[in-house]
């Protein structure tokens, strides 16, 4: 095994001494260039990207981790770190480095009486809430089910339950980690609280968290859910209902509006079929009869093409997908309001929608979310009223630049109304989009710590916090 790797890997960075030792103390699986897994093995869920690591390290435990980050720190070598490998930046592979890979590391814990789970870096969304849901418990997670929790809780996350419990990384109460140097640390509102901050909306910049504990919250198991379809016709006089009613909204119900193209979904009439169509999703996680009320103004405006709220289990709720290996760009900012400007220039905009499995959304933010401190965690802008987002979802790479277009001029129209971005949102956008996601003094904490925890950088393969002086790894400039 060890030859086997030694020859896949001469190809760039270690030499086969160095690639024979590793594999020689490494539990989980050493995958190189020449592999029969390696083509699939480096595949992530946006089928734009494609990278050619010169090893993948499937790691089983704490120790592959250290093991990995070990053998990067003393070769130079760039790290991309995966858990669900599901963001739309692609940073959970690279070229000629290790991925650190962590999608084998399952395992959810539930401890009911205390109100608290304990889960492995590899374990997705859809993995989580189904045990949870065992004791009635859950907390705050992503909206697609294929969705690691390690990401998305260090960007922050954003989820139907935000409004009510905070973001994922509000309810996160602690976490292991392998930091830079390979040390093993625990970090918590006690231990390390700095760091602790930083973890909860700083993404990846300090660490390979390989252990995280969550606050859960008594949640379903039925919420009421579901969506309101208008024709697009009428787009715009249902953004301007949708805002008006959230406006006043109570903490348990959640909205997003979407606009998008209508498929042949047996529930719509056949004239909306491929026709573009505005959509109300809804969630509200609280007594279902007070719900009804509440969703009732909604639900009774204007005369929709498909009314499909009802009860529904919390984990089918959760258990929506998105398709793995099409090509996936996205742009995104908040809006700290949603004006008739607003409205009327996404509505315009929107019309010239390029491909059939694009979208774009407005989700109403506010309640828990905002009543956390601004210097409480990372995570920022938490007084932004409306995350917008525009998911462009197409087949063919050779289509690539028509639909990369729609999105960069729907997203550039919006500007005037934006106010900073969500970070799990961003692509390989550069620095300054970064900075855009933090106010300026969280940023200034950011970078101390990353100088404290890694000065060299050598987490930088993500939305990267930069150290504040010029380093050197292996030879290369940070």
């Amino acid at each position: 095994m060890a030859s086997e790797l030694m020859r896949g890997a001469r190809a760039g960075g270690p030499d086969d001494g160095a690639v024979g030792a590793l594999a020689a103390t490494f539990h989980g699986e050493l995958i190189v260039q020449g592999d029969a897994r390696y083509d699939r093995a480096r595949r992530v869920w946006n089928g734009m990207v494609d990278k050619r690591p010169v090893i993948i390290a499937r790691c089983t435990g704490v120790a592959d981790v250290v093991a990995a980050v070990t053998f990067a720190r003393d070769h130079g070598l760039l790290v991309a770190v995966r858990g669900g490998g599901h963001s739309v930046a692609g940073n959970a592979v690279c070229d000629d480095g290790i991925v650190i890979d962590l999608s084998g590391m399952k395992g959810v814990r539930v401890d009911p009486d205390a109100g608290t789970a304990r889960a492995r870096p590899g374990v997705t969304w859809g993995e989580f809430d189904r045990e949870t849901q065992l004791f009635g418990l859950a907390t705050t997670g992503g909206f697609v089910a294929s969705t690691g929790i390690a990401g998305l809780t260090l960007g922050g996350g954003i989820g139907w339950l935000a409004r009510k419990h905070g973001t994922t990384c509000d309810n996160l109460l602690s976490v292991d980690l392998v930091t830079a140097s390979g040390e093993i640390m625990t970090a918590s509102a006690t231990e390390h609280p700095e760091l602790f901050w930083g973890l909860r909306g700083g993404g990846g910049n300090f660490g390979i968290v390989t252990s995280f504990e969550y606050r859960l919250h008594p949640v379903g198991p039925t919420v009421l859910a579901g969506e309101v379809v208008h024709p697009f016709e009428r787009a715009g006089d249902v953004l301007r209902c949708f805002r008006d009613q959230v406006a006043s909204a109570p903490d348990e119900l959640t909205v997003v509006a979407v606009i998008s193209r209508a498929g042949t979904e047996p529930h719509l009439p056949e004239r909306a079929h491929g026709r573009l169509i505005v959509t109300l999703r809804v969630c509200w996680a609280g007594d279902l009869h007070e719900g009804k009320r509440s969703l009732r103004p909604l639900r009774s405006f204007g005369k929709p093409l498909a009314d499909l709220v009802g009860p529904m289990p919390y984990t089918v709720l959760q258990s929506a997908d998105a398709p793995s290996g099409l090509q996936n760009y996205w742009k995104s900012s908040y809006l700290d309001a949603l004006t008739d400007e607003a409205i009327d220039t996404a509505v315009a905009h929107a019309s010239g929608m390029t491909s059939p499995l694009s979208s774009c959304y407005f989700e109403h933010l506010q309640g828990a979310i905002g009543r956390v401190g601004d210097g409480d965690t990372a995570f920022g802008h938490r007084d932004a009223a409306f995350d917008f987002n525009i998911l462009s979802v197409w087949p063919d790479p050779a289509t690539s630049a028509e639909h990369i277009g729609w999105s960069r001029d729907l997203w550039t129209a919006m500007q005037p109304f934006a106010s900073g971005v969500y970070v799990n949102n961003l692509g390989a956008e550069g620095e300054d989009r970064v900075r855009a996601a933090y106010t300026p003094a969280t940023y200034r904490r950011l970078v101390a710590l990353k100088d404290e925890y890694d000065p060299a950088n050598l987490f930088r393969h993500n939305q990267n916090i930069r150290p504040s002086a010029p380093a050197f790894l292996g030879g290369v400039r940070a």
